[in-house]
């Protein structure tokens, strides 16, 4: 079987699970065959050996049976960087790469500025990533998750930061820092956000771990804990960012005037004009 033919057959019996399967089937080829998806697109006519067949044929059973193609893949691109993903955690969004930049922003503006605070690393993308961007920053991040941890650190040392990226296993945050943990100038997070009653009639709900998604009866549970506990772990002048379930925003927004009296407070879109992000600037 050829290139091409594989494909088009690929493409066929991926329709009903994608909406995207043309696309799913060359990504997925290009991993097999360790080839860019133009160079596939360009050689048609080469044929597979029964080798790459046959871890095709498993793939797209996998993939047949409802497996994200992340996890399929075993890896997923977040902000330019390839990450590790398991089953274990919630695969990497483009609407998180929003917070990534918000960061990135305010730590170019603040050189004197570096140590981040990550809660519910998950992968760690965000962690990892504004290491990899910002090479004298030092990061704690954060999950209650072991497993979601271990991937985290596999993420880090794949993309060479693990001396400057500490991991702990904790639940958010304690009520005091302790052990003479320093106050933190950023603390970042995307925390399980999806409210119970919807997370159930989403396609997302049992194919990713429902502990990174459950934001508890209105979504916000998590973020509440999180915003009571930070004051005591921001330092003068610090900067909070946490992603948010689209309908959040103005409910987000009355938790961080409420306990953030002096801070400035924005919050922002993402690139389909939906709420996202909400920082605050103490």
């Amino acid at each position: 079987m050829t290139i091409g033919e594989w494909l088009e057959r690929a493409a066929a019996r991926l329709r009903r699970q994608s909406e995207t399967a043309e696309l799913d089937a060359q990504v997925l080829l290009a991993k097999i065959l360790g080839r860019p998806r133009a160079w596939l697109l360009a050689h048609p006519e080469v044929a597979l050996t029964q080798e790459q067949a046959d871890l095709l044929e498993k793939a797209l059973t996998r993939l047949r049976r409802g497996e994200p193609l992340p996890y399929v893949l075993g890896e997923w691109e977040f902000f330019g960087l390839s990450f590790l993903v398991t089953p274990e955690v919630l695969i990497p969004r483009p609407e998180t790469e929003l917070l990534v930049e918000r960061a990135l922003e305010w730590l170019r503006t603040h050189p004197g500025r570096r140590r981040l605070l990550d809660v519910g690393t998950g992968s760690g993308c965000i962690a990892v990533a504004l290491a990899v961007n910002v090479p004298d920053l030092n990061v704690l991040a954060t999950d209650i998750s072991s497993s979601a941890l271990e991937v985290a650190r596999r993420n880090a040392a794949r993309l060479g930061v693990e001396g400057r990226v500490e991991f702990v296993q904790w639940d958010l945050l304690p009520d005091q820092p302790s052990g003479g943990v320093e106050p933190f100038d950023v603390i970042a997070a995307n925390l399980p956000y999806i409210p119970t009653r919807l997370l159930r009639k989403l396609a997302v709900y049992r194919r990713e771990p429902v502990l990174a998604l459950d934001g508890g009866q209105d979504g916000l549970d998590l973020v509440r804990r999180l915003l009571a506990a930070a004051p005591d772990w921001l330092s003068p002048g610090g900067l909070v960012l946490l992603e948010i379930e689209a309908s959040e925003g103005p409910a987000a927004m009355a938790l961080a005037f409420d306990l953030f009296v002096q801070a400035e407070i924005h919050l922002y879109q993402d690139l389909s004009g939906h709420d996202r992000l909400l920082e605050i600037r103490t």
